[in-house]
């Protein structure tokens, strides 16, 4: 079942600027402003995909428990986005065992954050250049409000994913599994991370829906690398101003510190799309010397801080951004031109059952590290949609997400260059909060109600076998106290035991 848009959205290449422009100036065919199947009402097997089924006969529907083994992985084809079919080798495997879970079920959120949804329905607005204005706290554009001939429709929903509820925002625990291909030797690295919300947070309404240590700034992100010894101490801190919300452009601010230094660094790349994370094949290596060739000042978020003085290059590629290890948790939705290709049934891992590092070490990955396929996979109603990046960056000119409809988290994230040819094709998975008894509250009681972002997967096309899988399924997405907000919302804390 699926809502079909523009055929030439599909197509996935464009050739030229001149096309690329002719494409983003289509109109799109009226989207569907229904909601999803009812909750429970799951979707067929694929006619004839069964040898025990006839081309006629009418083929059964999927039902929570059923178990898909690769033999059977043809009758829910038509169930996963076509990259990842076309890819199949890379994402499944003999021995897996795919169980069916929840059909189209309706997650209960936050009490808080639906309320504030229904105070401040109506205020969000964009302008003609994609950027969000008048938003306060809640989802900014409800799905039933996003009209079916609406032009911005895709970036309202970008704008949707962006700003979803994610209780204070995840921390945890990484194992980084970074696979280079044929040429080189898989490599695990470990670390810690976190992922703030400093804006627009619908629990904090006492505070103006803000974290008061951080008021100038939409969220704040980092972590440091435990292992092995030549990243280990490697950290960082990225805090994105509010100012973004307004213009693409906007840099974030982001240090690094580099432990052969002993200092923080700004960013050679301050620019980044989602979650920034540093160079970590090249941390402990050091540079040949020479001056440092960018601005070493302080920001509006560490003033006192200037970083190194233009002595020795040491460990300068550290500090170059690398888009791995947190890709699809943070985007800038008006660094995009959007549009909506799609609605459809689509398996997701929304809710994992298998559970992986740090909590079991020993979850089975398949032989190319990258399948996820071990798991329970719910049927859920995905928002297809594709962004032509207004700045490229890494050679990716356009994204494609699937976003479940009803939660906003992207299930699948995919790029491609300017000729249309892939580069990534990720898979992302959750936890959901609320239905684990021992899961922290909210402080006052109430059930935090969230998806905690516990693995990825994503694999380089072009790369011969390459891409990384993350594992982090010991997060939490609980407030932090405000010892610990002054201190990770700061960069100079950097330099101070991270």
């Amino acid at each position: 079942m699926r809502r079909r848009y523009p055929r030439g959205w599909l197509a996935g290449g464009w050739g030229s600027l001149a096309s690329l422009a002719l494409v983003l100036g289509l109109s799109a065919t009226p989207a569907s402003a229904k909601p999803p199947p009812p909750e429970g009402l799951c979707p067929q097997y694929r006619a004839g995909a069964s040898p025990a089924l006839s081309q006629d006969a009418a083929a059964p529907r999927l039902a929570p428990g059923d178990q898909i083994l690769l033999s059977g992985l043809a009758s829910i084809s038509h169930l996963l986005p076509r990259e990842v079919w076309q890819n199949r080798r890379t994402f499944f495997f003999e021995g897996m065992r795919m169980e069916i879970g929840a059909c189209h079920r309706r997650y209960p959120t936050a009490a808080f954050y639906a309320q504030a949804t229904r105070d401040f329905a109506g205020r969000a607005h964009l302008d003609k250049q994609g950027n969000l204005e008048g938003y306060v706290a809640g989802l900014p554009f409800p799905p039933g409000d996003i009209l079916p001939e609406d032009k911005q429709a895709g970036v309202k929903w970008a704008w949707n994913a962006q700003e979803r509820y994610r209780g204070g925002g995840p921390t945890g625990s990484f194992r980084l599994l970074d696979l280079p291909g044929r040429a080189g030797t898989p490599q695990t690295y470990k670390g810690n991370f976190f992922y703030i919300r400093t804006a627009h947070r619908a629990d904090l309404a006492a505070s103006e829906y803000q974290v008061a240590e951080a008021s100038k700034a939409s969220f704040a992100a980092g972590g440091s690398f435990s292992d092995p010894m030549d990243a280990r101490g490697l950290a960082w801190r990225q805090i994105r101003p509010r100012d973004a919300d307004q213009d693409y452009k906007e840099s974030d601010d982001t240090f690094i510190y580099v432990p052969e230094m002993r200092k923080s660094r700004r960013a050679a790349a301050a620019w980044s799309d989602g979650l920034y994370t540093p160079r970590y094949r090249t941390a402990g290596v050091l540079g040949g010397g020479g001056p440092v060739p960018f601005n070493m000042g302080g920001s509006r978020f560490a003033p006192g801080l200037h970083s190194i003085q233009p002595t020795a290059g040491l460990s300068i590629q550290a500090t170059e951004d690398i888009r791995r290890g947190f890709t699809g948790l943070a985007i800038r939705p008006n660094a995009y031109r959007w549009k909506v290709l799609r609605e459809q049934e689509v398996l997701a891992l929304l809710d994992s059952k298998t559970i992986g590092w740090p909590v079991h070490g020993d979850r089975n990955y398949g032989p190319t590290g990258l399948s996820l396929a071990y798991d329970r996979w719910d049927v859920r109603w995905a928002v297809v949609l594709r962004g032509f990046a207004r700045r490229e960056v890494d050679g990716v000119a356009a994204v494609t997400l699937w976003l479940d409809w009803q939660t906003r988290r992207p299930l699948y994230y995919i790029t491609q260059r300017k000729n249309g040819m892939l580069l990534d094709i990720g898979i992302l998975g959750y936890r959901f909060s609320g239905d684990r008894a021992e899961y922290p509250a909210f402080p006052g009681g109430e059930r935090a109600n969230v998806f905690d972002p516990v693995v990825a997967a994503f694999y380089y096309v072009p790369g011969g076998g390459s891409g990384w899988r993350r594992e982090s399924y010991d997060v939490r997405s609980l407030p932090r106290d405000p010892d610990d907000l002054r201190r990770l919302t700061s960069v100079n804390s950097l330099e101070h035991g991270h």
